[in-house]
């Protein structure tokens, strides 16, 4: 028996796209025919704030039963890691490390790019774990 190839280095808690879902959802998410259960806008606040706003609003969504949340983190600029705490663009370039180090990482079966009707790049949707 020939052994399968290597995979690549695992991605954050969360992000995995083999883990948790079908093509079925992929499907849906392409189409835009997903509603999400709840939507977390992270616009107008600074670093600190959108940080813990996205920690509330994870934990008020799992409390509600959501499994699709639309994150509006703005569109993602091209920036250093230097420039991560100042420029536009800040927001969206942390959010994929604070999901992952925070303590929703586990919660969250995948991450997916929004579709144009509910915000393109400028949004995401975290599709969570159902509860056992």
């Amino acid at each position: 028996m020939a052994a399968s190839a290597p995979r690549t280095a695992p991605a954050p808690p969360g992000a995995d796209r083999e883990a948790g879902l079908d093509s079925h959802w992929d499907r849906r998410f392409r189409a835009g025919s997903i509603a999400p259960d709840f939507t977390l806008d992270l616009h107008g606040h600074t670093l600190d704030s959108a940080h813990a706003r996205l920690d509330d609003g994870l934990m008020q969504a799992k409390a509600m039963g959501a499994r699709v949340v639309l994150l509006i983190a703005g569109r993602p600029r091209p920036v250093d890691a230097a420039d991560r705490g100042s420029r536009r663009g800040a927001i969206r370039a942390k959010v994929l490390d604070w999901l992952a180090a925070g303590p929703h990482g586990t919660d969250i079966a995948a991450i997916r790019k929004a579709h144009r009707r509910h915000g393109g790049e400028g949004a995401l949707y975290l599709v969570l774990k159902r509860r056992r």
